[in-house]
């Protein structure tokens, strides 16, 4: 097996790019044939959500922690598992249509590009990728290859979220003039000044730690719940914190609503401290959007709060003794302010002026949404396109914590931070040998 697994290492470098998966017939009566990378946890929970869909079906799961498969094995009881997710490729290529991507962010970019490279359509988790260059390579991967893909931040389809952003494009609140995000989340509440445990336990005889750290410098194993299986996010070597965990989700009703497509500039942040290896408690952070049709004016400010951190809500319409939502968003009009809970119905502000209530939009299915696109050939809305948009924002803002109460002004085009390039060094890493996304991408 070791040897294998050295011949995958040096050969996923290079090879044709693959067409696009032909699944099977391309019509609504097929089944789309699924592998997971990942698969418990979330991993699991898109698995079966996955499976509810009535044209599909799991061939192969894929965790490099062999304890890890017991959930989904009572759904899929006799698909072949694996720890390697090359290996899984290389064996089971043919037979797989499309994966879903459902590791620590460190190992999403490296994951999808592999399967993109081979014509797999991917659904991959939230934020899409580790680092502002991946989500570059990932998107511009997604587009060569043409394959079908979508980020897993599931509320998108969401009725509740799909009615905010009917909300606002039907101008009952007028145009925006400000944003305000937060979550009250530190992550996993491990956020701030921790560091490596100084005698870590041996490695669990199911994990391949070697697999679980891919591109990420070596460290030791940590012990249950440090790094794996749940503790990674507030890691910076693995996880991007509070906002990797809920950007994704609370951002995305906002660029949704008011159609932003393009970059943010002007980042800034504060925090309560951060050491080199996990991401502070709490967070603060502002940035500035092109305007749209939807906004006032040719920006948008945007800010993002974390760790319990609450927006002021001094210039909107709510009044001043309401009790915001512990997650959300408040959207500043020109007639009227709209509070977008996280997974909650949305809240309209002076609340006599919309005392007639609005309108629910349809629910829909995030996950089915994926399969029905793999099966027609049309892309979803939420795709990797979309998907780079909102991580680079999140991403952006933990770069712009490192360097706290400074201004950095972002070029996305260019990928540089002019006032400020000693900070490009956070637009990427330093990839561990054998994992190197930049030659996986040639």
């Amino acid at each position: 097996m070791a040897t294998r697994r050295d011949i995958i290492r040096a050969s996923a470098a290079v090879g044709a790019l693959a067409a696009p998966a032909l699944v099977r017939g391309q019509n609504l009566n097929s089944r789309l044939q699924l592998a997971s990378i990942g698969s418990d946890n979330k991993g699991f929970s898109d698995i079966r959500a996955m499976s509810t869909h009535d044209h599909q079906r799991y061939v192969a799961l894929c965790d490099v922690d062999t304890s890890r498969f017991r959930n989904a094995k009572k759904l899929w009881p006799d698909v072949p598992t694996y720890q390697d997710f090359r290996i899984m490729l290389d064996e089971m290529g043919d037979k797989i249509d499309a994966v879903t991507v459902s590791t620590p962010d460190h190992m999403h970019a490296y994951c999808a590009i592999t399967a993109m490279k081979q014509g797999k359509h991917v659904y991959c988790q939230k934020p899409l990728t580790h680092n502002i260059w991946e989500a570059q390579a990932v998107k511009n991967m997604a587009k060569k290859t043409g394959v079908i893909t979508r980020l897993g931040n599931q509320i998108h389809s969401h009725k509740y979220y799909r009615t905010a952003v009917q909300i606002v494009q039907s101008g009952a609140i007028g145009k925006v003039s400000r944003v305000h995000s937060w979550v009250g989340s530190t992550g996993h509440g491990k956020s701030g000044h921790i560091s490596r445990p100084k005698n870590p336990p041996p490695v669990p005889e199911t994990l391949d730690w070697d697999l679980w750290i891919g591109g990420a410098p070596m460290r030791p194993y940590g012990g249950k719940g440090v790094y794996h299986a749940f503790g990674w996010r507030d890691w910076q070597d693995f996880g991007n914190g509070a906002v990797g965990d809920f950007g994704c989700h609370i951002l995305d009703p906002v660029y949704t609503a008011l159609k932003i497509n393009g970059a943010g500039n002007k980042f800034s942040a504060n925090h309560t401290g951060m050491n080199d290896e996990v991401w502070p408690a709490q967070t603060s952070y502002s940035f500035e959007v092109p305007g749209t049709e939807h906004t006032v004016g040719d920006k948008l400010k945007i800010s993002w709060y974390d760790g319990g951190r609450l927006p002021n809500t001094k210039g909107s319409h709510i009044p001043a003794a309401t009790r915001l939502p512990s997650s959300g968003s408040i959207l500043i009009g020109e007639q009227g302010t709209l509070v977008i809970p996280h997974v909650q119905a949305p809240r309209l502000y002076p609340e006599e002026k919309y005392a007639d209530g609005y309108e629910m939009a349809a629910d829909g299915d995030h996950y089915h949404g994926w399969i029905d696109g793999c099966l027609s050939g049309e892309q979803p809305s939420d795709g990797f396109d979309y998907g780079a948009l909102l991580t680079e924002t999140i991403l952006m803002g933990n770069i712009a914590v490192r360097y706290p109460n400074e201004v950095l002004e972002w070029d996305s085009e260019a990928m540089k931070i002019p006032n400020k390039p000693e900070a490009e060094k956070w637009l990427t890493r330093e990839y561990r040998e054998g994992w190197d996304v930049g030659k996986l991408i040639g």
